[in-house]
């Protein structure tokens, strides 16, 4: 899992409240767990019509928000059903951070889980963020001192300790067991010696 120290980018500003996981990737395209191929599928209601057509000046694809690296939500992010295809989707977009006033609990895990930062502020604080990411400047968001800030604002957020060392270091749930792999192995070889009949095979 990549590393998330800081990021630097523009931000797109999708305040739309309770996007649930259904608008951020259709179970119909549920169909695989290789974490690849979901991006062109995500938040596809409103970048498509119902005829495939692109859905023209839709936030996502057009020019004055590419590359962005940032999403600013709205309030309740990513409700709904649990699914971690989800934060893939919105890997695949690009984005490495979300700004929201509040996320689903089992959604911002998941998020943490693929590399994502999910970043609570008060309303009034996104507010203002989406009229700077629509006025096109640059949001800084840095984990190690838990700050956002753009032009002469800078905002706090609290953030679970254990979420942020898993982002900081690139880990997993699975990352994080594995570093404990030699105390780990220490434990098998002792009940190896103690047990001998359990590992007979």
């Amino acid at each position: 899992m990549e590393k998330f120290v800081s990021v630097t980018s523009i931000a797109t500003p999708f305040p739309r409240v309770n996007v649930d996981t259904d608008i951020i990737i259709p179970a119909k395209h549920l169909k695989s767990i290789k974490r690849t191929g979901f991006g062109e599928h995500a938040f596809e209601t409103v970048r498509y019509n119902a005829d495939g057509s692109r859905i023209e000046n839709n936030v996502f694809d057009g020019p004055k928000y590419k590359g962005a690296k940032i999403l600013i939500a709205g309030d309740n992010f990513g409700c709904g059903s649990s699914r971690e295809h989800a934060p893939w989707a919105i890997a695949e977009l690009g984005y490495r951070c979300i700004i929201a006033p509040s996320f689903a609990d089992i959604f911002a895990g998941n998020c943490v889980k693929n590399g994502i930062l999910t970043v609570a502020l008060s309303q009034d604080e996104v507010d203002a963020l989406v009229l700077a990411a629509e006025a096109g400047h640059e949001i800084h968001v840095n984990l190690n001192d838990q700050t956002v800030t753009c032009q002469n604002a800078k905002y706090e957020f609290d953030f679970n300790p254990a979420h942020k060392e898993m982002l900081l270091n690139g880990l997993d749930e699975i990352g994080q067991t594995l570093q404990a792999a030699s105390v780990i192995k220490g434990y098998e070889d002792k009940q190896k010696l103690m047990t001998p009949w359990l590992f007979r095979g």
